[in-house]
């Protein structure tokens, strides 16, 4: 029987961490739009003041998948959790991988006593949509996602 171990990352997980990053970034045909770089995983997620959590799932002491989330906060519904990315290399998708880091993020949401959890999911991404709204997720139709890069923020406040 396979044994996928499921834990929290550590900051020697940083380079695997941005190698599933780009591999998703390339399925989304957007490879060039990763900017970051391993130092920035390693201050960020692991430094004095750590940005995102993140869970691994390592097979044969290889990380397999990620699910990396932050807290943010609803004036709605107060704590939130958010799933930035969740991610199985291609090779061990339908394993049960994704459903084990989805579980586990919703779970540490839980015990972290978030209201909601929230997550984007792109429209035609249509294995992804059919699983979350298995699980009961709802996604959500009116809401459209709003971004501005530093660049844009600068010449904004210029």
């Amino acid at each position: 029987m396979e044994k996928y171990r499921l834990r929290k990352a550590k900051i020697n997980d940083s380079e695997s961490i941005l190698d599933l990053i780009k591999e998703l970034a390339e399925y989304e045909n957007e490879l060039n739009s990763v900017k970051i770089k391993v130092e920035d995983i390693k201050k960020d997620g692991f430094g004095l003041n750590p940005k995102f959590n993140c869970f691994v799932v390592e097979f044969k002491n290889q990380v397999v998948g990620m699910a990396l989330y932050y807290p943010r906060y609803s004036t709605w519904d107060g704590s939130t959790l958010h799933l930035e990315d969740l991610i199985v290399t291609q090779k061990y998708r339908g394993k049960g991988i994704g459903k084990q880091l989805y579980t586990a993020f919703v779970n540490e949401a839980l015990v972290l006593g978030s209201n909601r959890v929230e997550w984007a999911v792109l429209n035609w991404n249509r294995p992804a949509i059919n699983f979350y709204e298995s699980t009961g997720a709802i996604i959500l139709k009116d809401w459209r996602t709003v971004q501005m890069t530093k660049q844009e923020m600068i010449k904004f406040t210029s």
